[in-house]
């Protein structure tokens, strides 16, 4: 599968998760969670963040709610999705944000327009993970903080089996990073590690749509199942993985 090809499985997968909203939001939502990255990111007024997969604008509209005198954008390729967006944060009279649509790869912003990257559940779907650091690093001002958030391979987990397990969803899952794998890649586009927090996930998915669940975990060490807590209840298969939260800070 090219780039293009994951990019368009990522699309149609998550229109339609956006789309019946209310299970998306059962395996994604965590108040204490968004509570700690708001608590983070030191936001001053006049400040342009960006919200890269931003999707529902799970983090686009508390920031732009909690700090009206900075601009929001939040960037995706799901456009129907971004539309639904727009709309709500007229209707919501939220003027300080917006929602713009994207091929995927080349961010539609000039270089150092941004004082803050964020982004929350996103980056393990994108296929060109190293081009899409140099876009952050690209539209980020020297100086500016990139925060991201996302799911980590547990320790012993060295054949993957937690990637497997994703990709039975078709919604374009790539790989999780490790918190090395993250830092090297912001070193190498000038993107300075700061600091780091741990948080968890446990989340579930229908069983009718994991139809490889069993040939999965039979290749797979049961030690290394047992360390990501899957387990079944009723029609749902639930797992609970590791959450690496880094902030970075560009100097070049």
């Amino acid at each position: 599968m090219n780039y293009q090809e994951s990019i368009e499985q990522t699309k149609q997968g998550f229109e339609e998760s956006f789309r019946v909203g209310a299970y998306y939001n059962k395996q994604t939502r965590d108040d204490m969670h968004l509570e700690l990255i708001l608590r983070c990111i030191q936001v001053e007024p006049g400040m342009r963040i960006l919200d890269l997969g931003t999707g529902s604008g799970y983090l686009a509209f508390p920031f732009a709610d909690k700090y009206k005198q900075v601009e929001v954008v939040g960037l995706d390729i799901v456009e129907k999705t971004l539309e639904e967006n727009q709309r709500k944060a007229e209707l919501e009279g939220i003027n300080n944000l917006r929602f713009v649509s994207y091929d995927g790869m080349d961010f539609p912003f000039d270089d150092n327009s941004f004082d803050i990257v964020i982004t929350r559940y996103a980056l393990h779907h994108f296929p060109a993970i190293n081009d899409t650091f140099r876009e952050i690093s690209r539209v980020l001002k020297n100086n500016g903080v990139f925060f991201l958030s996302d799911p980590t391979p547990n320790d012993d987990d060295v054949e993957r089996f937690v990637d497997e397990y994703m990709q039975m969803k078709k919604d374009g899952h790539i790989k999780f990073y490790t918190k090395d794998e993250w830092k090297k890649m912001g070193n190498s586009v000038a993107l300075m590690y700061i600091d780091d927090f741990e948080t968890n996930i446990r989340f579930p998915r229908k069983k009718d749509t994991a139809l490889e669940f069993d040939d999965i975990i039979s290749r797979h060490n049961e030690a290394v199942i047992r360390g990501y807590e899957v387990e079944i209840i009723e029609d749902e298969i639930w797992i609970s993985e590791k959450v690496n939260n880094l902030l970075f800070r560009k100097n070049k």
